[in-house]
């Protein structure tokens, strides 16, 4: 099978581009040549990002778990295209750290309204405008939390094993097609996730703060936002049909193989030796 044309300097659609991944994928592409059409519904993040492109851009404001909204931004951009689409990466995304027991619904349903239906409201907007051209990339975010149950992240898991299972069934339907579906499977990255993700009450009864546990998640971070654009970037140009992003990412993929059922004692192990690869951004 050929390999696709590269997305490089060709137009492409991200969502969570306020900070983060999506941050770092606008400021590598747009750098690179390509018109960028970046959505989120943190509005100043998003004109913060913008500020810093010199290519053609195009945002929007946008609340992913709104599916009617996410047509109406589907129609903006289709207006907007100065060449075919190449690539839609569908992005945004939220945490939730509770145990199943004191699980609030509320917060739950928060997480799965971004971060599964959110992915099939975008894919389902802009699948439309790849099969018409006859080209391009459906780009949805999972995790390593969609290849491995983890202990307090229920919620999380939950939907990133959708997204994943989503993705990979919307692949076979375009088999034999050159529009493509693609999962990314990232590790710990540094971004804002954890500092922004919902917590009750530590779910482990240490009484940590969210701070706390946002420090401690960030000291095990293995990879930037800009690394892992690149390795996504690199990822689509070379075909994959899914990305894993980081060390830690190739970790949790051979457990999920090696030890399906008995994975947690080695992570554990693992966890409690906090060490960086890179400096935080």
């Amino acid at each position: 099978m050929s390999r696709p044309r590269s997305i490089t300097g060709r137009p492409v659609v991200i969502t969570g581009a306020a900070s983060g991944i999506g941050r770092a994928l606008a400021t590598r592409l747009s750098r690179l040549g390509s018109p960028v059409a970046l959505a989120d519904i943190d509005e100043d993040g998003l004109k913060a990002t913008a500020a810093t492109l010199h290519g053609r851009v195009l945002t929007r404001v946008l609340d992913v778990r709104d599916a009617d909204d996410q047509l109406r931004f589907a129609s903006e951009v289709k207006d907007w295209l100065p060449a075919p689409l190449a690539a839609v990466f569908n992005n945004a995304g939220v945490a939730v750290t509770s145990t199943v027991l004191d699980a609030v619904i509320e917060d739950d349903d928060w997480l799965h309204d971004i971060n599964f239906h959110g992915v099939v409201h975008g894919t389902r907007a802009f699948l439309p405008i790849l099969v018409d051209q006859g080209e391009g990339a459906i780009v949805n975010t999972s995790s390593v939390f969609g290849l491995l149950g983890m202990p307090n992240q229920s919620a999380y898991c939950a939907a990133k094993f959708a997204v994943r299972g989503f993705t990979e069934s919307l692949r076979q339907e375009l088999r034999g097609s050159a529009v493509r579906a693609i999962t990314v499977h990232p590790g710990g990255i540094t971004t804002n996730i954890a500092r922004n993700a919902r917590m009750r009450r530590d779910p482990e009864g240490l009484g940590r703060t969210k701070e706390q546990m946002a420090a401690q998640f960030e000291a095990m971070t293995m990879t930037s936002p800009d690394k892992a654009a690149a390795i996504i970037h690199a990822g689509v140009d070379r075909g994959k049909a899914r990305i894993l992003v980081g060390p830690d990412a190739y970790l949790f993929d051979a457990l999920a193989r090696i030890t399906p059922t008995h994975y947690n004692a080695v992570l554990s192990r693992v966890m409690r030796r906090p060490r960086r690869t890179e400096a935080v951004r």
